[in-house]
């Protein structure tokens, strides 16, 4: 016979010291449990466990990475801050774009939900993303993912594709959102261990912008949206069936379940809201629920909240006390209004058809009470809890494995030594799942919904209108190589900050700023810990040399399998600027005719790259090195030609080196070319395989009307930018002279069978 839970009150833990706690299975170590004892001078409430376990968590608190995060902060210059309006520490980073329009803008990641669950996980992590952008007081404008699954042939890794990708296509599609971008990468290393890195961009006029804090005595707390059910909430039903359900373990779904059309209106209803100033400061309830958003809230405020749990609408009154501070049911919001307001916010949100109940109010106390059904379950120093949690100072060691795998370079491969030879490893390459055509995954994604994407896929960067009088705009790119950062890790996270900033300056724009997603195995291994201190150093030292801020982000640990971390792999996305959209460089050649220019300079680099791989199966050496005074003298050329109109194309050799640049560059309007590297050859000292496979950095590829060769050479010249006429757009083949000669549409349809052949035919109108 189920007997009804009885809440576990503060009453209660005061007279039952010995009672024995489940706090290793919600992933609380010895020592913080006896913290938290320590911290409220008796044990706590399974309330309060439930709260501290999962605030204190590595995905909530930062306690593992928080050491090294601090570098985002301490290593900025006047010049970061110059238009930084919001930086790290709150829902998401906001920028000043001019003209009194800011953006603002976060990656995150979904990674675990998303593999036990695709379809939902991808989802709600977009929902997700989607509501800190509102509670910015902005509203989204466009999303974007970074997807990484496992082996391709995998039989597992069809489940999760379709998962992810319909998940994301349901809720952004549903939404209105636009999906300006993103990648979509396979190694094995992902296998159990797929990527959903997730970003969202809203844009706002600085007078909308809003912090969620809870300040001042007496406003009220109110949560509105969806109602709370037993979705998400993971640990805490551990907490709800140890020991005060004699009819056993309750069983709640550990991943959320979304709604995108309650988000939608979830949307509006904010909005109008900030504009009507009807609130003083809205918080998305994310993870952890009620517990974050409470205890946030609070430590961010005057310090105090005195909230009831019953007077949380439910979808399912059988949820215990724990269970509704954990839930993660989705589309919910928690306001701060204050009492003269209630009417107003009341009649909006009815307006809006949005439930809305009064939790409680804000108080002076320095101290967050959550009462149930009468009795006192939670008393507790919010900052404690959100603020003040355990920060560890990890072991670090530098791993064995890694001079031997450095050690094993990719330059001592085989190279070709034939037109005919080279011609096959260019097909080996394009048909490598990484140099696929993605059409197959960014086709179910509406791109083009609101009128206002400029660029999206094919595009290696998304552009956006912001404002359609000015025509001022903004580009983003997000990129990551866990191949190179296995190699290197510093080196790995500098160049896909490298490849996201010169993505962005490829189509004219001026980088801003950065948002960051850390995806690395477990931190309690010293390896994983000396891989992450790496990368972050790397990260943050390349962002003081190039003068932009990370504005935000976020770390995902414990990626592994066993003792088997994936490649670290840090996605870094980058957030740049257009005074005049209308100004954007395409990255492919739009007319024949016109002169064909590599800028920079090929170095023998091929260690980590696509060529290593798709030819060799080899994964050793360094990866490139990178030279960010090299790539900000790269970008200046490239907007300040972008501004005169002298380019009609422009793209970033990145991943497959000049041959890939030069496949897309042809695909993107069936427009070929005919390629000469003697002179390349001769200046750069280099074979013709480096040539057109080596990833080294800084370089760009870019198409010229004849008509403006002169002005456009002679700026390069003048800042001293290295430039080499090496073809010209002709015809409906790619041409390497003396080498090989393949037709675009035989180019085109190598790149576009690999997904379609694993996953089945796209899906079309």
């Amino acid at each position: 016979m189920s007997i009804r839970h009885v809440p576990d009150t503060v009453e209660n833990a005061k007279a039952t010291p010995e009672k024995e706690q489940p706090y290793e299975s919600l992933g609380l170590k010895a020592e913080e449990y006896a913290l938290i004892r320590e911290i409220l001078g008796r044990r706590p409430t399974s309330g309060e466990l439930a709260m501290y376990s999962v605030m204190w968590s590595e995905h909530c608190s930062y306690k593992s990475s928080k050491k090294y995060l601090r570098q985002f902060g301490q290593k900025q210059n006047d010049k970061m801050r110059e238009h930084l309006m919001v930086g790290m520490g709150e829902n998401a980073g906001v920028l000043d774009i001019g003209d009194n329009w800011a953006v603002t803008f976060k990656v995150e990641s979904h990674n675990h939900p998303s593999y036990i669950e695709p379809f939902q996980g991808a989802a709600t992590g977009v929902g997700g993303i989607v509501r800190d952008i509102i509670s910015m007081g902005a509203r989204p404008v466009a999303v974007m993912d970074g997807l990484r699954f496992g082996e391709i042939d995998d039989p597992d890794t069809a489940r999760v594709v379709h998962g992810v990708v319909g998940g994301i296509s349901f809720y952004g599609n549903c939404l209105g959102l636009p999906n300006i971008g993103g990648e979509t990468w396979f190694d094995k290393t992902y296998q159990v261990n797929p990527l959903v890195n997730a970003l969202a961009v809203g844009a706002l006029k600085h007078d909308d912008l809003h912090l969620a804090n809870a300040r001042g005595a007496g406003n009220k707390v109110v949560l509105f949206g969806a109602r709370t059910g037993g979705d998400g909430i993971g640990g805490a039903s551990i907490l709800a069936s140890d020991s005060f359900d004699e009819g056993g373990p309750t069983k709640r779904p550990a991943v959320q379940v979304g709604d995108p059309f309650a988000e939608k209106v979830l949307i509006e209803c904010c909005l109008e809201l900030f504009a009507a100033g009807a609130v003083e400061g809205i918080q998305d309830l994310g993870a952890a629920g009620i517990s974050c958003a409470t205890s946030e809230l609070a430590a961010a405020g005057d310090g105090g909240m005195h909230i009831s749990l019953d007077n949380v609408l439910l979808r399912d009154d059988t949820l215990t006390a724990e269970e509704i501070l954990m839930s993660e049911s989705q589309e919910r919001m928690m306001a701060v209004v204050s009492p003269e307001k209630l009417d107003k916010f009341l009649a909006i949100t009815d307006k809006w058809e949005v439930e809305a109940s009064v939790l409680g109010e804000v108080t002076d106390t320095g101290r967050l009470f959550i009462d149930w059904q009468g009795e006192r379950i939670v008393d507790v120093d919010p900052t404690t809890v959100a603020i003040d949690g355990p920060v560890y100072d990890r072991p670090v060691a530098y791993p064995e494995w890694i001079d031997a795998l450095q050690a094993d370079r990719a330059e001592a491969l085989p190279r070709a030594t034939s037109g005919d030879e080279l011609r096959a490893q260019l097909f080996a390459v394009l048909g490598h799942p990484n140099a696929a055509d993605p059409a197959w995954v960014t086709d179910q994604f509406d791109r083009y919904v609101g009128g206002n994407t400029a660029f999206a896929y094919p595009e290696d960067a998304g552009v956006l209108r912001i404002d359609e009088t000015t025509r001022l705009g903004v580009a983003l790119s997000m990129d990551a190589n866990g191949r190179y950062t296995q190699l290197d890790p510093r080196t790995g996270a500098r160049l896909a900050l490298a490849e996201a900033y010169r993505n962005v300056a490829a189509t004219g724009a001026e980088p801003m700023a950065v948002s960051d997603c850390l995806n690395f195995g477990s931190p309690e291994n010293p390896e994983v810990m000396w891989q992450f201190s790496q990368a972050v150093e790397g990260l943050a030292d390349g962002c003081l040399e190039l003068s932009i801020p990370v504005t935000g982000g976020n770390v995902s640990f414990y990626n592994q399998t066993g003792d088997t971390p994936i490649h670290p792999t840090p996605t870094v996305a980058v957030l740049g600027r257009f005074e005049d959209v209308d100004l954007r460089v395409a990255g492919g050649w739009q007319d024949e005719g016109n002169n064909i220019y590599l800028l920079g300079v090929t170095r023998e680099e091929l260690s980590g790259s696509l060529w290593a791989d798709a030819v060799h199966d080899h994964l050793g050496g360094m990866p490139p090195a990178v030279d960010f005074e090299a790539e900000m003298a790269l970008a200046s050329v490239l907007q300040s030609a972008s501004k005169e109109g002298l380019l009609s194309s422009a793209h970033d050799l990145s991943e497959g080196g000049l041959a890939l640049a030069l496949v897309e560059s042809c695909a993107r309007f069936g427009i070929g070319a005919r390629i000469v590297l003697d002179e390349l050859l001769q200046r750069d000292g280099v074979d013709v395989t480096t040539a057109l496979f080596s990833e080294s950095q800084a370089r760009v590829i870019v198409s010229v009307p004849r008509e403006d060769d002169v002005r456009f050479t002679l700026m390069c010249e003048a800042r001293k930018l290295p430039i080499l006429r090496i073809g010209v757009t002709d015809g409906d083949a790619l041409e390497v002279q003396g080498q090989f000669k393949v037709p675009v549409a035989e180019l085109q349809q190598l790149r576009a069978a690999t997904l379609p052949s694993r996953f089945g035919d796209r899906v079309t109108e």
